[in-house]
């Protein structure tokens, strides 16, 4: 292991405006319940030298009030952006359980051979994830980036970093809003091997 690993902190958007939906590649901003959500998730005193944020409004809006509150390099990444959902965009849980429930079943139990229709296959994502996890863990050793992004993308970047089924964790990990992951990042032959060190949101 590495005398001054990298260490990446995960986490989740807050509630956004217009409660609970399908809403992947909608750009719905954070509700007040939200902002409050991600200024507790941040308030424990960690240190972090940049962050990183998907360019939806749900996490781009707070990470450049934090970054630029703690005079933090921003970078925006649009390979961290939650998957597309296609026509599921914008559906209530309920109401889509209701109009496709046996769909929808399908693709929490088998998300890699049930994607949504004309939304974004388990494959894409999981590479378009990979491409930007390893962009960042690149990074010099000792650092602490701070990722602001979604519960989709935290569920398959997790995977990628440990190296299981991105299927399994996609539909059994829970994720909730505010929700802070932190990994660590060693180089053993030149290779970086993560560690999970932490995973959810106190109370919850």
């Amino acid at each position: 292991m590495n005398e001054h690993p990298l260490y990446v902190d995960l986490l989740r958007h807050g509630e956004p405006e217009g409660g609970r939906k399908y809403r992947g590649r909608l750009d719905d901003p954070l509700s007040e319940t939200g902002w409050e959500q991600l200024r507790d998730a941040v308030s424990g005193g960690c240190r972090w030298d940049a962050v990183i944020s998907s360019p939806l409004r749900r996490c781009a809006a707070f990470a450049r009030e934090y970054s630029h509150r703690q005079g933090l390099p921003l970078h925006l990444e649009s390979y961290f952006k939650e998957i597309d959902f296609g026509r599921w965009e914008g559906w209530r849980p309920e109401a889509l359980m209701e109009a496709e429930g046996d769909r929808l079943n399908a693709f929490w139990r088998d998300p890699r051979n049930n994607p949504p229709p004309e939304g974004e296959t388990l494959e894409a994502l999981h590479a378009r994830l990979a491409r930007g996890w390893h962009r960042w863990v690149a990074e010099p050793p000792g650092q602490r980036l701070l990722v602001v992004c979604h519960g989709g993308v935290i569920r398959v970047l997790l995977a990628e970093a440990l190296g299981v089924d991105p299927g399994h964790l996609l539909s059994r990990l829970q994720v909730p809003y505010a929700c802070m992951t932190r990994l660590r990042v060693d180089r053993v032959w030149g290779e970086p091997v993560a560690t999970l060190l932490a995973h959810g949101r106190p109370g919850v």
